[in-house]
């Protein structure tokens, strides 16, 4: 099972680990991502593109049922603009065993960062705003699943 939402509306945790835990699933792994407050940031804005993002999310969650055998994967990444301490992704995996959960989780988050098209725009508290741009270490993390 996979399930791909990408939406503004807030992400519910427990109802989101809930769909992971499937029959048979023996480890079931997860990543929550928050917003910060780096620098001053009031606000966080995510932009997308509608079809093509959730497309690369499911090539994304199609290869690391692939690779590992999982039984289920969740990935919800919010859009629109957050406020520091807000939930912008869950990632969860489910497969027979933790370690192939595990590393299926750590995967999909490296790879999402830098393969699924989103924008991110940072409002700081004095009005000033700017876009966020691609990190080398977010790079270093996905090229180690390559």
């Amino acid at each position: 099972m996979i399930r791909i939402i990408v939406a503004p509306a807030p992400i519910d945790l427990a109802a989101e680990l809930a769909r992971v835990e499937v029959p048979g699933a023996g480890g079931i792994a997860s990543f929550t991502g928050l917003v910060r407050a780096d620098d001053g940031v009031a606000t966080l804005a995510l932009e997308h593109y509608p079809g093509a993002t959730e497309a690369a999310l499911t090539t994304l969650a199609d290869e690391a049922c692939t690779r590992w055998n999982l039984l289920a994967v969740s990935i919800v990444h919010r859009v629109g603009p957050m406020a520091p301490g807000e939930r912008v992704v869950f990632v969860g995996t489910a497969a027979a065993h933790r370690a192939p959960a595990l590393e299926a989780c750590a995967f999909l988050i490296d790879r999402l960062k830098t393969d699924a098209p989103f924008w991110k725009r940072e409002v700081r508290a004095d009005g000033s705003a700017r876009w966020v741009e691609a990190r080398v270490s977010d790079e270093d993390a996905a090229a180690r699943w390559r």
